[in-house]
Formats: structure tokens, sequence, C-alpha cells
């Protein structure tokens, strides 16, 4: 058994089964990148198996040392409560580390370019057109101000114009940023979803995308998003190795 921690990827889960899927597909890339670390995959709601399921079989098979990763991109209620609550329950012969979320993050704004590029936008078209950064949405005002904080940063990078917009809880909705960015006169407008995994808020952004030129793909399996989970993963478990003396 490798004598690094397990990596638990913890996914919120969904009655769509693409979401299960995306999550799958990029635990797959995880596991391809780092061949040396074991990684498993809990989902917090609807999907098999639970993050308490996968705990209890960890403990069960002697495993000590655990990184959990919530697969968040920003820091709402699912980090800040829902997780640790589920950590809390563990066997208590696992030493766990919750890691941080994967946003925000450069990697993040790179794999939004890939997205935005694979659905057929060239570099020279930066310059003339607006991107709508398209989130979830959430109640929590600092994962809200996340959001429009990178929207600021990623209009540096040579786009025309970039506006968040979120699927619920907060406003604008993506339609009310395409719009808007038509307004100013952007020659295209590009709907960039930042989030991880197709299901019914995903949907919902592409509905609001309709009137878009471009409308990307989500994040999932992207090779940066796999890279960025290994860096979170290696930021927390060093002092697990300290603890141990590695």
């Amino acid at each position: 058994m490798s004598g690094e921690p397990v990596l638990l990827v913890i996914a919120h889960g969904s009655r769509d089964p693409r979401h299960a899927a995306t999550v799958h597909a990029l635990v797959r890339r995880v596991r391809a990148q780092r061949p040396g670390v074991r990684v498993e995959t809990g989902f917090l709601d609807f999907n098999v198996p639970s993050v308490q399921g996968v705990l209890e079989s960890l403990a069960a098979q002697g495993v000590r040392d655990v990184v959990a990763q919530p697969l968040l991109l920003t820091r709402a209620f699912h980090a800040k409560a829902d997780i640790p609550a589920v950590l809390r329950d563990a066997p208590r012969r696992l030493r766990i580390r919750q890691a941080q979320v994967l946003g925000p993050s450069p990697l993040l704004l790179a794999a939004l370019e890939r997205r935005l590029s694979e659905a057929g936008l060239a570099p020279a078209d930066k310059s003339s057109t607006g991107v709508v950064l398209a989130s979830a949405g959430s109640t929590d005002p600092e994962a809200i101000a996340v959001i429009a904080d990178i929207a600021r940063e990623w209009r540096h990078t040579g786009w025309c114009a970039v506006r968040p917009a979120f699927a619920s809880a907060s406003l604008p909705r993506t339609e009310d940023a395409v719009r808007e960015l038509r307004a100013l006169g952007c020659a295209r407008v590009a709907v960039a979803p930042y989030v991880l995994a197709p299901g019914f808020l995903p949907d919902r952004i592409a509905r609001g995308a309709a009137k878009a030129d471009v409308l990307a793909e989500v994040l999932g399996p992207a090779p940066e998003v796999a890279r960025l989970l290994l860096d979170r993963y290696d930021e927390a478990r060093l002092p697990v190795r300290a603890a141990l003396g590695a």
C-alpha cells in the first residue's frame, strides 16, 4: 500500500447521470496523472458510493491518512458546513485533512480558455468577444464575490469584456449578461460555464446562452482541472507527511 494519503474526491452528486459520469472521467484523469496515489470518489447526495461509505471502507482496509478534496469551485455552504459535518462522523482511526476548494486558480482560467477554444474561438477573436462567466450561483456573499473577482481578472487577459452570471440565488442571469455584452458593442458573445459537471443548473446556463454566439462545455475532466486537484492534494498532504516524520 502506498505511503501517501488516500485522495478522496468529494462530489455533490446529482440525479442527472451525466454528473457522475463526468466526475468519474475527471478522477480517471487524476489517477493517470499520479498513478502512485490511491484516488477514491464519494458523493454527498443522489449517487453512490456515499462519502461516509467510502470512509468506512477505507478504515476497514487499514487506511490511516486521507486527504478529502471537495470538488467545488468556490468556498460556499457545502465546503463550510456539509463536508466538514460528514468528515466529523468518519471512523476515528482515520486522520483526515480537508483540502481547499479548487477555485480560484489560474489553472481554472486556463481550463475555461481551453473550453472556449474547443467551442471554436481563436486567439484572434479575443479582443472582439465578450464572455459571460456563468456559475451555478450561491447565497454565500463570499462565493459571489469570488466569481466577480475572477471575471475582472479574466477581462485583463484580452477579452472585449467579461461579465459574471449566475444560474440560481444571485443575479444577473446568463441571458441578462449576454444582452449587456451585446449592448456594450462586443462583436460576438461567448458563454463559459464555470461549473464542473452537467446537471440542472448547467442546463439552465445553456438555455440562457440561447442568444450567444458560442457556448463552451463545462470544465469537466479538463487536464488543468485534474492538475489543480492534485495541487490541492499536495498542499493538504504536506502537514500529514510532516506529522509522520517524512
